[in-house]
């Protein structure tokens, strides 16, 4: 066991995952986290790796899809947040979807078992000074506010934030399977994945001008609001144009009506959210409109007429750094460098995402402990896609949080016939060179790593 302790502050997906990868290359590690002492606004549970918002870690489809070879990066990376996601997972097409508090057990019960990591909790109220020795600030987007201001004074407040909305969760046994029926779109997956509840015409216009005109929470106004694109509140969609939820979220595409021959108009859909399928939750309906305006307006979608709700939606203020300005390559702070960032607050957007963040620094954390120089995961790969977004500083006025896509990852190379012409791939078949590419390459860099 190496000397040298390791101090990781905030044990959500982030903190678990670096801890996690720490404490596995033989260096003890104590692990600061303010629950059951003290809750943000957003979290309820006092388990680690609570998730807040969705249930789903989106696509788990490594050969076509960025986010899905991502999750086959970090279990190739041995990640502890993937090994758990797939012991808890609950049917969703072809999604990766957990059981969300059998996955936040599942992830406390590894960590505290863990004999090299030890559990303090507390809330850390200032950024740790030079002598505290080597951290890892992973409190997430959430930041308790005496930290948030300890740590913008530190870095001349240069941070942005904007504002993350969560969506409802209703008993299944409260919806009118008369009119819903279970279809995965496509039928990827098993059937029984997602709920479907149909609109016609009339109804969907009627349910839009519903959450146009309902009331919505509001902000002061000191207060800047702006939302994250992959995450914005389905009142602000309607917003911006009356048919835009029928290209999101209520798209009716792929997916047919038992109940009657009418194509539907606009579809709603319901994933499972917990093992034993007694819940699910309205797939992409993140909103900010006041409780009792949620209750009255998602009970005019047909099928959750007599719906009851587990939870409703809530809004909270997310808050990241500009890290390609104040992060070096290793996500050292350039000013105190025994500070590392990861997770959410370092500007990376979902589950998965903030777990890899929470990987590669633990990764580089217990490499420098040991004495060696951490390698940097290659480019071409979504580890390195994802890393490259928060440390290239070209366009650090635009920067803002960012899921996994393709769009980070370099160019492929030039492809020819065999008549020496260029090849140029399309649809399917560039992102499955994309994926194969990274698979290969991230092969090469864990048995460097190892």
């Amino acid at each position: 066991m190496n000397e040298k302790i390791i101090h990781v502050i905030g044990a959500g997906l982030a903190g678990c995952e670096a801890a996690w990868q720490i404490a596995q290359r033989g260096i003890p590690v104590i692990l600061h986290e303010m629950k059951p002492y003290k809750f943000s606004d957003a979290h309820k549970s006092s388990d680690f790796a609570e998730l807040v918002c969705s249930n789903s870690f989106r696509s788990d489809d490594y050969e076509h899809n960025a986010v899905g070879l991502l999750h086959q990066e970090m279990r190739l990376a041995n990640s502890l947040i993937m090994a758990c996601a797939d012991k808890t997972k609950v049917p969703a097409g072809g999604a990766l979807a957990v059981d969300r508090s059998g996955f936040a057990q599942l992830v406390t019960q590894e960590i505290r078992h863990h004999p090299l990591i030890s559990i303090i909790e507390d809330e850390i109220t200032e950024l740790p000074d030079e002598n505290f020795g080597e951290t890892i600030i992973a409190t997430g987007p959430l930041t308790s506010a005496s930290l948030a201001k300890s740590i913008l004074e530190k870095i001349d407040n240069q941070s942005l934030s904007f504002y993350d909305a969560i969506a409802p969760v209703v008993y299944k046994d409260s919806i009118d399977m008369s009119l819903a029926w279970y279809q995965s779109r496509y039928d990827k997956g098993d059937k029984y994945d997602y709920i479907n509840c149909p609109l016609n015409k009339e109804q969907y216009y009627s349910f839009v001008e519903a959450l146009l005109t309902a009331e919505k929470v509001t902000f002061h106004e000191w207060e800047k609001v702006n939302y994250f694109d992959g995450c914005l509140p389905i009142e602000v969609m309607a917003e911006r144009g009356i048919d835009t939820l029928l290209y999101g979220p209520m798209k009716p595409v792929g997916l047919t009506n038992p109940h009657s021959s009418e194509k539907p108009f606009a579809v709603v859909q319901l994933r499972q959210d917990n093992k034993d399928d007694t819940l699910r939750n309205i797939v992409g309906f993140q909103t900010k409109l006041k409780h009792g305006e949620q209750k009255r307006i998602f009970q005019l979608i047909p099928g959750l007429q007599n719906a009851e709700f587990a939870r409703l939606g809530g809004i909270h203020k997310n808050t990241f750094i500009k890290s390609p300005i104040l992060l070096d390559n290793f996500l050292r702070l350039k000013k105190q460098p025994n500070i590392r960032f990861a997770g959410q607050i370092t500007g990376c957007e979902g589950y998965i995402e903030s777990a890899s963040i929470g990987l590669l620094c633990g990764y580089f954390t217990a490499t420098q402990a040991l004495n060696k120089i951490p390698l940097l995961p290659p480019r071409t790969t979504a580890f390195g896609a994802m890393l490259s977004h928060l440390i290239d500083d070209t366009n650090c006025d635009d920067f803002q949080p960012m899921n996994i896509n393709f769009g980070l990852f370099p160019n492929l190379d030039k492809q020819f016939l065999t008549t020496g012409k260029l090849l140029k791939l399309k649809g399917a078949d560039k992102k499955f060179a994309y994926c194969q590419r990274a698979l290969q390459d991230i092969q090469s860099w864990i048995k460097e790593i190892a």
